[in-house]
């Protein structure tokens, strides 16, 4: 497929991401709650292309369990939420809670919501929308075309994180899959890190 093309289908998919982002309630409900509600990952970047995806980062003071799952409680009244589920990390250096959510549009088609409750004024306050915005600012248009042309060409059951594609192709000029496959088999050894350009 010509990248004319797949640039057609990512603002498709980004539009849609906005819209149901709008409509579905689900952010609102964070905002209610006093929290400052950041988009963060490919919708920020506009690099969202197949994936159903939603990223959010969401901040306040003196979460606890009691109050991140107060606020879950509402989201999981919304109409066309499927499924809400939540890892804790409130007791770890990134203190926060995620939460994934599963929502299901008007039309049926179904949204995964990654939602990250962040304690405000911590390490990562911030962090994730720095990178976002640091990858748009320094990818060339060629490697912006070539990082939606590889999300694009990524069989839908193979799992490579969008920071993968970003780091191997702005770092060390990745351009194709195969390339990519052998980069991540390399870098999934090595210790874990965030990166930023």
């Amino acid at each position: 497929m010509q990248i004319q093309e797949i640039k057609a289908i990512a603002e498709a998919k980004q539009k849609a991401a906005n819209h149901v982002l709008e409509t579905s309630g689900i952010r609102d409900v964070w905002q209610q709650a006093g929290c400052r509600v950041n988009i963060v990952g490919s919708l920020r970047m506009n690099l969202l292309v197949t994936h159903n995806d939603i990223d959010l980062h969401v901040y306040s003071k003196g979460i606890t369990e009691e109050s991140t799952f107060a606020i879950a409680a509402k989201m999981s009244a919304i109409s066309g939420v499927v499924d809400i589920t939540s890892i804790n990390g409130l007791h770890t250096d990134e203190h926060c809670m995620a939460w994934h959510v599963h929502y299901k549009a008007t039309d049926g088609t179904i949204w995964k919501f990654d939602i990250i409750h962040i304690e405000e004024g911590t390490e990562y306050d911030g962090f994730f929308e720095r990178m976002a915005d640091r990858i748009t600012e320094v990818a060339t248009p060629e490697q912006k075309e070539t990082i939606m042309r590889l999300k694009f060409e990524t069989p839908e059951n193979e799992v490579i994180h969008g920071v993968e594609y970003y780091e191997a192709v702005i770092a060390d000029g990745i351009t194709n899959l195969d390339q990519l496959r052998r980069w991540i088999s390399n870098h999934r050894a090595a210790a874990p890190y965030y990166w930023i350009p």
